[in-house]
């Protein structure tokens, strides 16, 4: 029987078994009705973007779940795509045309999109690609784009219905707009920065007592130019004899009311505030209550227009600074503080966005999100893993606005709108029309685009073939967890349950488990300006991918940012290593010969119990985490099992049965040994595919593929509770033998008679059961069980473990004296460490100068050192004891 290579090197099987498994259409979901179907639906990531830690960590996760579904009988569906990205796509192929001399205005509308399209096949699904090299199982058969035939044809029939029923609307409302990506931003994709900022406070004259004034205040001194109104609030006494009269508006020269509005908030500022309806969402409300009309002042490239007199053509920045100069000129600035500001950014490219009154189309948000949240606060569907985040959701849909969904780009679902140019009918229809009811042909199309997060929202029901009622549609939907960052609740998962209960009338998904963010190891959030980034591709080569994906998925939890540590990526390495070696060990103690016996055909000895007993607590365990997904500590039980109880016990207890001459015996050890073998492989798989299965390949009597095997079942004839009990007896004893040899410095060679006292009847049954266990892994002679201990002297070494004492001659072992000076020697050592760090961290040139993770590592030297110090003054005392 061929055995797995000597050295573990995943790079000579990880392609070769992705190939194997697509070639042989594992990762294929049938609609089969004798199976319960699960169903995932991937988070599309941008076409023309590459894998990042974080895609790994959340593609692990979905890929965790679905192996596990597969393996347990399910018709497991993963179904992968990718979205159009329309901004970040647009922004860089307009970069390409400049490098080249062109512009998208340039070339027009259709050369554009072709430049756009030949972009996006150049340089798009490499990150399919690369999500390959991770080991994903999705359906790639199924693979969806969110710009291909059906995801237009599931767009333009949610837009139509949505206009049909009154739902979406064209007005002008304030909006955001990034001046530097060119168009409107919907709330989701506006990112606050908390900064410190100043407010300014500027006096206004009264036009009939100019020399009295009102002060007011704002962080936005450039929309002074657009102000159509002073408001204080109605029950403020400062102001209530000035309600009703005029002030001259400085720079514009004209007369503007003072007005009274609950809006305002008495001890913000001065309590009176300039209102510029244009230019801010609060104002253009006011505006609206006060019929104040509209005044706009900057233009889409945040330049002053004509509106603003002298300062037209000016940058709003530039233009702030003149604006508070002349202020001062006229002697009408009154003073500046420091304020902290909560400033809106383009969450794609950072600048800072600028509120602006604009014609664009909107969903009516209402009825919809009322419906979203009865839904919820009724069913509490979908269910939240962590379940705190459902307050974040609960939050937006009680505050949420209407949804700006036009945008001003070429690249993208166009607005399915046209407009007769000589009736000035408005006519929405999936294909243009030939011509309008008035009879001419005069027709052009609305020149925006959808937001691109409008075909998102109908992911998960979309890619299952919707508005058809298609078989993928009826059996895989609703879908059982969407799992996504919890960064992108409301960009995402809201409007995709309110797209599908105003559609479909469902939820579309059951659960949704958030994972959190990857942090670099000094918990900072990743960025190109920190240069802590992670390409998970490197370290797929450089460690495999069964090791990024164990160590994204140990220590993690539902909701929480984790740290990315290389040292968390080698100990996972580290982790495959000990099972390849384990594994080898076990097929190199097989061959053509070797019997394989049936489990329950095998007379047991108590450690094959013990490690069945276990196995089944593992299987139990990882069932009751994997279920409500916290695949964190499902991983931490199997990496236990393997590390702990196969690899560093049972293979240990067993191995002089595999030595033995007994032919019969060696084969029921090995059966045993193949049998857990098994069981492990299939418990690890979803987390470690690659590895496990190319040691499932090489098993004696291995199916056709571990991907598809079953799913270990939980087996109550094969829990042995007292034999698990008493092995876990003879462990703790071997412990605690071992490790008060290495104290004492106890080389491996000599050996000591071991006497154990009890008078527990378990405890002396176990004892005297699994004696040889104490021979082979105790260092010992001879084991003897006494019923007293009066005639044990002071040559002997005592340690309490559970019900009883167990005594090792150790004194002809160990030069007490020799040992005591050695430890001494090392105690001096160690003090000498505790002083140099204390003297470092009482330097405050190094406190306060040193980087912190370089100051928290000296801190943790000395902690250790600390514990090092008692650790060898308990030794010594022992030792002094014993003398």
């Amino acid at each position: 029987m061929e055995n797995i290579s000597k050295t573990y090197d995943p790079k000579s099987f990880e392609k070769r078994l992705y190939n194997f498994w697509m070639d042989n259409n594992y990762f294929r979901a049938e609609v089969d009705e004798n199976k319960k179907p699960f169903t995932i639906i991937m988070p599309p990531p941008n076409v023309t973007g590459n894998l990042h830690i974080g895609h790994a960590l959340n593609n692990t996760l979905q890929d965790i779940l679905t192996r596990w579904k597969r393996m347990s009988g399910y018709s497991a569906l993963w179904l992968p795509g990718t979205d159009h990205a329309s901004i970040s796509t647009e922004v860089r192929v307009v970069d390409k045309l400049r490098r080249e001399g062109k512009s998208k205005e340039m070339l027009g509308r259709e050369k554009f999109l072709e430049e756009a399209w030949d972009w996006t096949h150049k340089y798009g699904n490499t990150i399919t690609t690369q999500l390959k090299e991770l080991g994903v199982s999705c359906d790639w058969s199924r693979q969806r784009f969110t710009l291909d035939e059906t995801s237009n044809n599931a767009v333009y029939e949610v837009f139509i219905r949505l206009y049909n029923k009154g739902l979406i609307y064209r007005g002008h409302r304030i909006i955001n707009w990034c001046p530097n990506c060119g168009t409107a931003l919907s709330d989701a994709e506006v990112e606050h920065v908390e900064t410190e900022g100043q407010i300014w406070y500027f006096n206004y004259p009264l036009v009939d007592d100019p020399n009295r004034h009102i002060t007011i205040a704002t962080t936005r001194p450039e929309t002074i130019l657009g102000d159509l109104a002073v408001a204080v609030n109605p029950d403020d006494e400062r102001y209530k004899d000035l309600i009703g009269k005029m002030v001259l508006l400085p720079l514009q020269n004209k007369e503007i009311p003072i007005i009274a509005d609950d809006y305002v908030d008495m001890e913000f500022g001065s309590g009176a505030v300039k209102i510029t309806p244009s230019h801010d969402v609060n104002d253009f409300e006011v505006g609206e209550r006060h019929n104040l009309g509209q005044f706009i002042i900057l233009d889409e490239d945040a330049k002053i227009n004509e509106n603003g007199g002298k300062y037209c053509g000016m940058d709003r920045y530039e233009a702030r600074k003149q604006i508070i100069e002349d202020f001062k000129e006229l002697g009408l600035f009154n003073r500046a503080e420091k304020h902290n500001l909560s400033v809106g950014h383009c969450d794609r490219c950072d600048t800072v966005i600028e509120p602006l009154l604009s014609e664009q189309w909107f969903v009516s948000m209402k009825e919809m999100a009322e419906k979203t949240l009865k839904e919820f606060n009724e069913n509490h569907s979908p269910k939240f893993y962590p379940d705190r985040f459902s307050k974040i959701y609960t939050h937006w849909l009680e505050n949420i606005r209407d949804w700006t969904i036009s945008r001003q780009l070429w690249w993208g679902h166009r607005i399915p709108v046209y407009y007769c140019q000589d009736c000035g009918e408005v006519i929405v229809s999936k294909t243009p029309p030939e011509k309008c009811s008035c009879g001419s042909t005069n027709i052009v199309q609305d020149e925006d685009t959808l937001d691109t997060w409008f075909s998102s929202a109908l992911w998960a029901f979309s890619t299952l073939g919707w508005p058809e009622e298609t078989e993928d549609l009826k059996y895989f939907f609703p879908t059982d967890v969407l799992v996504t960052s919890y960064d992108i609740i409301f960009f995402w998962v809201i409007r995709m349950v309110f797209s599908s209960l105003e559609q479909l009338d469902e939820v579309p998904f059951k659960d949704v488990l958030l994972n959190g963010l990857v942090r670099d190891d000094q918990g900072r959030k990743m960025s190109k300006s920190l240069d802590n980034g992670i390409d998970p591709l490197e370290i797929i080569d450089q460690y495999g991918a069964d090791a990024l994906r164990f160590s994204l998925i140990t220590g993690n939890s539902p909701g929480n940012d984790m740290r990315f540590y290389h040292e968390r990526v080698e100990a996972a390495r580290n982790f495959a290593n000990k099972l390849w070696n384990a594994s080898r060990f076990v097929l190199m103690n097989t061959n053509e010969d070797t019997e394989i016996y049936n489990i329950e055909d095998i007379e047991l000895k108590t450690e094959d119990k013990w490690i069945l007993t276990e196995l089944n607590h593992t299987i139990k365990g990882m069932n009751s985490k994997l279920d409500k997904y916290e695949t964190g500590l499902a991983a931490n039980d199997i990496y236990n099992y393997i590390w702990d109880d196969y690899c560093d016990w049972y293979i240990e207890l067993v191995k002089p049965r595999l030595y033995s001459d007994d032919l019969e015996e060696k084969n029921r050890t090995i059966s045993v040994l193949v049998y857990v073998l098994d069981k492990i492989l299939k418990l690890l798989h979803p987390f470690m595919p690659f590895i496990t299965e190319e040691i499932y390949q090489h098993l004696p009597n291995h199916g056709e593929a571990l991907i598809i095997a079953d799913w270990p079942v939980y087996d109550e004839d094969t829990i042995f509770a007292d034999d698990s009990e008493g092995m876990q007896l003879i462990q703790n004893i071997i412990k605690n033998i071992r490790n008060i040899r290495a104290e004492m410095n106890i080389q491996n060679s000599k050996k000591t008679n071991t006497i154990i006292y009890t008078n527990d009847e378990f405890t002396r049954n176990a004892i005297e059961t699994n004696k040889n266990h104490l021979i082979s892994m105790g260092f010992s002679e001879s084991v003897n069980i006494v019923n007293s201990k009066e005639n044990l002297g002071d040559e002997y070494v005592s340690l309490v473990v559970d019900k009883s004492e167990v005594y090792l001659a150790l004194a002809e072992l160990v030069d007490f004296e020799q040992e005591i000076a050695r430890l001494e020697k090392e105690k001096a050592d160690v003090i000498s460490e505790i002083k140099r760090a204390t003297g470092k961290l009482n330097n405050v040139g190094f406190t306060s100068k040193a980087p912190e993770h370089v100051v928290e590592e000296e801190r943790s030297k000395k902690k250790t050192y600390e514990e090092m110090l008692k650790n060898i003054e308990e030794r010594i005392t022992k030792l002094s004891e014993s003398r």
